[in-house]
């Protein structure tokens, strides 16, 4: 019988270290490697919630306090969502009388624009802003002449006449000192204004201007 040969197994693993030390450190790396996913697997995951933006000075959820007056049927202070819209304060007070200025709501009521805590909608009647638009007819109807000054620069604090800055019309805010038509078309795609002080809280015009035009304007 043959004689096996003697194994030198020193011999061997001298020189086969290397190929042996790169297979166990991956068995290392792949062992450790399984137990960070099994333990991520069991911990609790971190849960973010996002939070929805809310207007500036409106609470997300809560309710707004606002008043309808004039040709509306079932005029008063009114409790509403947060975001609600003109159209909804329409709803709720019983929409317009037979007697509203149908031209004038559709001209300048904007049922879409979002209510605000405290605003007041005034609805007006038939005929009711007839003096203001005679006013403003004479007033855009004045002619000047060379040398003399504008209706603008002439207009008083004095005078009975005060422009409604709800229904006039853009060549008629131009006549206020200042407004040009840059700020009167900045006044009339903010309108309706519960007060005058809005066309500042607004971002109308600024307050420096608005001191300027406070005893010329009205929003009835």
């Amino acid at each position: 019988m043959p004689q096996l040969p003697d194994i030198n197994f020193n011999e061997l693993f001298i020189k086969f270290r290397i190929p042996l030390l790169i297979l166990l450190s991956g068995l290392i790396l792949i062992a450790c490697g399984v137990i960070y996913f099994k333990s991520g697997l069991s911990s609790p995951t971190t849960k973010i919630e996002v939070l929805n933006a809310t207007t500036s000075g409106q609470v997300a959820g809560g309710e707004i306090t606002v008043e309808i007056a004039g040709e509306i049927l079932k005029p008063g202070v009114y409790k509403l969502a947060n975001g609600s819209r003109i159209d909804d304060l329409l709803i709720v007070s019983g929409g317009f009388s037979k007697n509203a200025d149908r031209v004038w709501t559709d001209k300048y009521l904007n049922r879409a624009a979002k209510l605000t805590d405290g605003q007041k909608i005034y609805i007006p009647k038939v005929s009711e802003l007839a003096p203001y638009q005679d006013q403003q007819s004479s007033m855009r109807g004045a002619k000047t002449t060379p040398g003399s000054q504008t209706v603008s620069s002439t207009f008083s604090s004095d005078s009975n006449t005060l422009i409604n800055i709800n229904t006039a019309s853009l060549q008629t805010l131009d006549t206020l000192p200042g407004i040009g038509q840059t700020y009167g078309q900045n006044i009339i795609e903010h309108r309706p204004y519960s007060t005058i002080e809005e066309l500042v809280s607004r971002g109308a015009i600024k307050q420096s201007l608005f001191d300027k035009i406070k005893n010329q304007i009205t929003i009835y």
